[in-house]
């Protein structure tokens, strides 16, 4: 991000220059250790867990994004927020996922419940996680360097337009696919034009799929 970023929504408020308190190393605990989980999770090395695995990082980093929300505003030491460097661009992590989690990747979802009505759209899990992968690794670039203020602004800001309804969507998702099968209820095909992609697969194959890989996963 470039150096001459401006902060949305910040004026010319700062902090004083600080070290983390438990508030902040709290967060970064929490954010470090999503970002971590959800990479190994990605190398598919146990491919019968990460539906459940996934779950619980969401949830446990939801827990941490509902700690930033509720708290005031963090106003950031600089207007401009300093220059991060280069990033990942998560190509590979979402490459990852998407093969892991192939046939219950694409989910549904209302973008915005408290807006204008609208039919649901169709979104990956796995794009949903680099996304929220990827930001979380921006505030820790701040956090790692020294600039607290600075890392806590951005995941509270991300938090709140980015990565905080991306992860309730995907919990939603997945405990959604946990509650299909331990609840005998059949996961319903995928309805037409909602993947974009050519998996070469009916939908019928994609329910028998995703049914299996669930059972599998749960023992069932």
């Amino acid at each position: 991000m470039s150096d001459k970023s401006v902060h949305p929504g910040v004026h010319t408020q700062t902090v004083p220059a600080q070290g983390p308190d438990d508030f902040a190393v709290q967060i970064a605990d929490s954010v470090k250790s999503f970002v971590l989980a959800v990479t190994e999770i990605a190398k598919g090395d146990e491919p019968g867990s990460a539906v459940s695995l996934l779950l619980l990082e969401v949830s446990q980093l939801l827990l941490a994004g509902g700690r930033l929300g509720a708290v005031e505003d963090v106003l950031p030491e600089d207007r401009f927020e300093p220059d991060t460097g280069p990033e990942p661009d998560g190509v590979e992590l979402r490459e990852r996922l998407a093969e892991l989690l192939a046939p219950i990747d694409v989910y549904h979802e209302v973008f915005d419940p408290y807006g204008a009505p609208t039919m649901p759209s169709a979104f990956r899990i796995s794009d949903d996680l680099a996304g929220v992968v990827s930001d979380l690794r921006h505030g820790l670039t701040h956090y790692d360097e020294g600039r607290i203020s600075e890392a806590l602004w951005w995941w509270q800001f991300s938090y709140l337009s980015t990565w905080g309804s991306s992860c309730t969507a995907v919990l939603r998702a997945l405990q959604s696919l946990i509650a299909h099968v331990r609840l005998d209820s059949p996961i319903g095909a995928v309805p037409d034009g909602a993947d974009t992609d050519d998996d070469g697969l009916t939908d019928e194959q994609l329910e028998q799929q995703a049914g299996a890989l669930m059972a599998a996963e749960l023992g069932t």
